[in-house]
């Protein structure tokens, strides 16, 4: 039986991409993370299908942005969002994207809204998390899968975490500094904790709302049944079986889903039920394969009453759960991740004080609330607008309601599949450690984006030339750009950076644009690429980067 660790840095519950995404941020930084999970290995379902740009941007970040995008479908393949009566019947409109090898082409050239380092890519969470399990175990993480976590304990100075494995075993004891619950909705670390989901739960609707069924499938026969140039995401539109279904692998692979209805029984349901249940969705008889199912519910925006408790937090789904309309849930536990990573490791390497983790909540249950919220907008557009009873009917009422349908299903499409308002448009306004300069962030809307260095958001994106983005020239902590021709003195915040043992890169920028862009001499970046500060003279350096770190003005770094 494989042994535990008797100490870690930091325990984390839950190997799926906030995890892992958090082991690696940690483990880069050198300090130590023990993963515990409950199942076997990485995901073997689809689970989540869409990878933000954002998200990508903190993957380039790290430096695997190539390999996720190299996952999945083939470069070749569209991403499309087509809608269907049925799949192989009367396709009603189609919202068009690029493909992975036109999006690693084309970001260079576009602007304004989608400025951006990288540009959304589609593969399923299964692989993600493959690409995040390796980078995980090369920075140093210790991973056992198979594990369950029994309980645990905050004891002030430390916590101490009881598992045992799955398959039978004594229990095993680790002492670690911080315990990170990133275990999904039914969080051992939320329920221990006593605390509660907020908001809404279960909301019925005749689509996205209520029970759902979920169908991991083969069936290499559909592109020769389906008569409709090939998409990423297919979804159907009648009143007998509406369902949507992401292709895998671009071949043969995908991930199923449709509505139950009325007197369906979920525990009743046999495999030949499923394979029915699939092929009402497709219009034609099509052999398929079943390789997994089950049951889930859809309408959920909820969030957890508090990320943590003293030295035990919450991330990911145990802090907020998503109907997945947008793709937002795995893309906003991953920004929980990468928001949490620097802060534990500047606390435990004694960079900050235990104070700065306090900002975690404060910043990320906002956005949770937030990104839940949108979410549910997105669900109720497409969810609550059931299908006229002449939908498929081959006659002039039939040729009109499908016109009208079209109409609605591509306005929805541009509204769920082009947010870069939701993508980029997060701020953390309010937060303890933003040094705000008293302007106005722009305003949030789903699918307008304004870029804008206002502290307290992502750092407006501008390309250098020669394919090298703003963003890659930033450290692997923190940055101060010096923009402009003539920019002010970066010495005192050396100095200051120095003295407080921060890792601080300057990084000058003689673009009048990018100057422009940012509006001030000078500007501070997080190592979660968030702007902390800025202002056109460095006189106030050691008390910005007190504030920042989560010290009051005048405070020596812990431990001196």
């Amino acid at each position: 039986m494989a042994t535990l660790p008797a100490e870690s840095a930091v325990i984390i519950t839950g190997g799926g991409p906030c995890g892992l995404m958090l082991a690696i941020e940690l483990g880069r930084r050198g300090i130590a993370a023990l993963v515990l999970d409950d199942k076997p290995g990485t995901a073997f379902n689809p689970q989540a299908n869409a990878t933000q740009a954002r998200t990508m941007e903190h993957y380039r970040r790290l430096g695997f942005a190539e390999e996720i995008r190299a996952a999945g479908l083939p470069s070749d393949y569209p991403t499309d969002i087509a809608y269907f009566t049925r799949f192989a019947t009367h396709e009603l409109a189609r919202f068009r994207l690029p493909s992975a090898r036109q999006a690693k082409t084309t970001v260079s050239s576009l602007s304004g809204d989608w400025s951006a380092a990288e540009l959304p890519h589609r593969v399923s969470q299964k692989l993600v998390e493959r690409v995040l399990r390796r980078h995980a175990e090369a920075a140093g993480a210790i991973l056992h899968y198979g594990w369950r976590l029994l309980d645990f304990s905050d004891e002030g100075g430390h916590v101490t975490v009881t598992a045992a494995p799955v398959a039978g075993g004594a229990p095993q004891v680790v002492r670690g500094s911080f315990l990170v619950g990133a275990d999904g909705p039914r969080s051992r670390v939320r329920g221990g904790l006593g605390l509660r989901y907020g908001g809404a739960s279960g909301t019925a609707r005749d689509f996205m709302g209520g029970r759902m069924y979920a169908l991991y499938l083969r069936c290499p026969d559909f592109y020769r049944v389906v008569p409709h140039a090939p998409a990423w995401m297919h979804v159907t539109y009648n009143r007998d079986r509406r369902a949507f279904m992401a292709a895998v692998d671009g071949q043969a692979e995908f991930a199923f889903h449709t509505q139950l209805r009325d007197g369906e029984d979920e525990d009743s349901i046999t495999e030949a039920d499923a394979r029915g249940m699939f092929e009402r969705a497709v219009g034609r008889p099509v052999a398929v394969e079943i390789l997994s199912r089950l049951a889930w519910t859809a309408g959920h925006a909820l969030v957890a009453e508090r990320f943590g408790r003293g030295r035990v937090l919450l991330a990911g789904d145990a802090a907020h759960l998503f109907t997945p309309a947008g793709g937002l849930g795995y893309n906003t536990a991953v920004e929980d991740a990468v928001n949490l990573g620097w802060k534990l490791a500047h606390v435990l390497q004694g960079r900050a004080p235990l104070a700065l983790l306090d900002s975690y909540e404060a910043e990320r249950l906002p956005l949770a609330r937030r990104n839940t919220g949108y979410a549910r907008q997105l669900a109720d557009s497409l969810g609550y607008v059931p299908a006229p009873p002449e939908l498929e009917d081959e006659t002039p009422a039939g040729e009109a309601a499908r016109r009208a349908a079209g109409e609605h299903l591509e306005a929805h499409a541009r509204r769920e599949f082009n947010i870069p308002g939701i993508t980029f448009g997060g701020r953390y306004d309010g937060s303890p450690i933003i040094a705000g300069d008293g302007t106005a962030p722009p305003p949030d809307a789903m699918n307008r984006y304004q870029p804008s260095a206002c502290p307290g958001g992502r750092p407006p994106h501008a390309w250098l030339g020669e394919g090298r983005s703003l963003f890659d020239s930033f450290g692997p902590e923190w940055t101060l750009l010096q923009l402009g021709p003539q920019p002010a003195g970066a010495e005192p915040f050396r100095r200051a950076a120095q003295e407080a043992g921060l890792d601080l890169r300057v990084v000058p920028v003689a673009s009048d644009a990018v100057r422009d862009l940012y509006e001030r001499d000078l500007v501070l970046i997080r190592p979660d690429q968030i702007v902390a500060w800025r202002g056109n003279d460095a006189a106030e350096a050691a008390a910005v980067l007190a504030r920042v770190t989560g010290r009051r003005a005048g405070e020596e770094r812990p431990g001196e």
